[in-house]
């Protein structure tokens, strides 16, 4: 069999400039045109009423003539990771096989970069379709230390980031993330392990220290995200790497901060 040259030049572009394929290129999800379109309404939703579950959703839906029952906004809230804050955290869904660490920051004074770090992944809506974008921030600084935009779940974006993060600026002193699978996969504690990082993971009711990235979400998605009807992984990269550009610049008068 002849080898695929077009498959060759992609494979050697991302090894020469170090980025997964998702960065390059984006392969739409099998969602409709109708789903996406639900799925933008439901993520500006949102951000606006984060303690919508499903089932207000989907009134909310209903009362802006949105024909979408409960079952559809609930999948596609799981689809996006989106749990409303009254509920135990499960951004993602655990693995009951992973080891769940205990919560390090009750009462912690966080007074100095580089004392605790953490990590979210959000939703990224695109012109025909969506991205997931994973970041470590510094919880200090509020500065975003490294990011990924993947076209799945899997742990590997993460992992890539908290390593990026971890050779530019040297190990924090905590880690603090949700229980979401990929943050309580071996592959991912073991890099901090490593490292000789605390482990720290939120536990019931505990939603609120998550209240810094997820007010950097809303901005990139109002300052960034819906502006643009990116069509490609490499556009969205290079908008959104912008914009965290602009944003690590003025992290501390920028309102996200």
């Amino acid at each position: 069999m002849k080898p695929d040259h077009s498959q060759l030049s992609v494979r050697r572009q991302c090894t020469l400039l170090s980025l997964t394929r998702s960065t390059l290129y984006y392969y739409p999800h099998g969602e409709s045109a109708e789903n996406l379109k639900f799925m933008e309404l439901i993520d500006k939703q949102f951000l606006e009423t984060p303690w919508y579950g499903s089932r207000q959703m989907a009134r909310h839906m209903q009362r802006e003539g949105h024909k979408c029952g409960r079952h559809r906004v609930r999948r596609l809230m799981r689809l996006m990771r989106l749990v409303p804050i009254f509920q135990e955290p499960k951004t993602s869904q655990k693995h009951p096989a992973h080891k769940i660490y205990p919560y390090l920051l009750k009462d912690l004074a966080i007074t100095r970069p580089g004392q605790v770090w953490c990590t979210d992944i959000t939703y990224i809506k695109m012109k025909r379709g969506f991205l997931y974008l994973g970041a470590i921030m510094d919880w200090h600084s509020r500065k975003e230390l490294s990011w990924r935009l993947s076209n799945s779940m899997d742990a590997g974006f993460c992992i890539e980031a908290l390593k990026e993060a971890l050779a530019t600026y040297g190990p924090p002193e905590i880690f603090n993330s949700d229980q979401g699978s990929q943050f309580t996969s071996t592959d991912f504690t073991d890099v901090l392990k490593d490292a000789k990082v605390k482990i720290s993971m939120d536990g019931r009711g505990r939603w609120i220290d998550n209240r810094m990235i997820e007010r950097l979400w809303r901005s990139l998605k109002y300052e960034c995200v819906y502006l643009n009807a990116y069509e490609t992984g490499s556009e969205a990269r290079a908008g959104i790497g912008a914009w965290i550009s602009y944003y690590n610049q003025n992290a501390r008068t920028h309102p996200t901060a």
